[in-house]
């Protein structure tokens, strides 16, 4: 559900920008504006970074090979990771360099002064489409996880940043919107310069957002507290486990989970009892929480700790 829902938003969300980034484009070239210029810098970089997540997407679904045993899971949270510096640096950066230039430069908008704000009335539209479809879809995965927690929680990566990128996104449309009609508005190029360089200030916070949470899914994140519990309950379920001994979780890929548990087992059982609950317990586990396809469980004699 996670993948197919991502792949939905991110395909609204580049229909979206590559249409809305023609048309900002053109805006620039009869107004010169710089906000106009760093918004559409923004939905190129933008619609990149949708194409981004689709290959990694695709390419995560490769099999696994002899050298990448555990397959290509992390190649999602890997162009993801791209994704937040694409829109640091394409995005964030340029806008704030804009901001600087034009508020040098200085220079209203002479020519054409209704274009751009058609443009942006007309992305704002777009743009919220996109916004309502990612959060559609969020919303069959969240459940009723808040949206912060879900964005900082969030396994697969796209949905967390398509949303971030629609909700920049539809702030920084708000800021030009601000920056062009106050510069029509008082022939002051200024007001141009105070839109271009907030749309710069919320693109970088946003990058630095995604990085971080994206970084951590890098580095490996284990699995949410609710799926621990679901696991543990399975291992102590059968037959023939007295206790878990300890237990660590990995996610290989967003839709990946590795299980390495060390459970504590009768000392009168044979191997071949051992086996079967081993067996038993594996298939306890894969019912409980399907993402868990990797399962190692270690069976040992519980040895009570000796106090000191």
């Amino acid at each position: 559900m996670s993948a197919e829902g991502g792949t939905r938003a991110i395909v609204a969300a580049l229909s979206a920008n590559l249409g809305i980034a023609a048309t900002k484009f053109v805006a620039y070239l009869l107004t010169s504006s710089s906000s106009m210029l760093a918004e559409s810098i923004h939905s190129v970089a933008d619609s990149g970074n949708q194409l981004l997540l689709l290959i990694g997407g695709k390419r995560a679904k490769r099999e696994a090979t002899p050298e990448h045993p555990f397959g290509f899971g992390r190649e999602r949270y890997i162009y993801a990771f791209i994704v937040s510096i694409v829109l640091f640096s394409v995005g964030g950066l340029f806008a704030l360099y804009e901001a600087y230039h034009k508020w040098h430069e200085g220079g209203g908008i002479e020519d054409h002064a209704w274009v751009p704000i058609v443009v942006l009335v007309i992305a704002i539209g777009l743009e919220s489409y996109s916004f309502r479809t990612a959060i559609k879809e969020s919303n069959q995965v969240r459940g009723k996880t808040g949206w912060v927690t879900f964005v900082r929680r969030a396994k697969a990566p796209e949905l967390p940043v398509v949303l971030l990128e629609d909700f920049g996104a539809l702030i920084g449309l708000v800021l030009a919107l601000f920056g062009v009609s106050l510069t029509i508005i008082t022939g002051d190029g200024i007001w141009d310069a105070i839109g271009t360089a907030g749309i710069g200030i919320l693109l970088v916070t946003i990058a630095v957002i995604l990085a971080v949470e994206t970084k951590s899914l890098l580095i490996g994140e284990g699995a949410n507290p609710e799926a621990v519990q679901q696991i543990e309950q399975a291992v102590l379920a059968g037959e023939g486990i007295e206790r878990i001994i300890h237990m660590k979780t990995l996610h290989l890929g967003p839709d990946e989970l590795l299980v390495a548990v060390k459970i504590a087992v009768p000392r009168t059982e044979s191997a071949a009892e051992v086996a079967r609950h081993i067996d038993e317990t594996e298939v306890r586990i894969r019912e409980a929480v399907p993402i868990a396809r990797v399962i190692y469980i270690e069976p040992d004699i519980y040895r009570a700790p000796v106090s000191a």
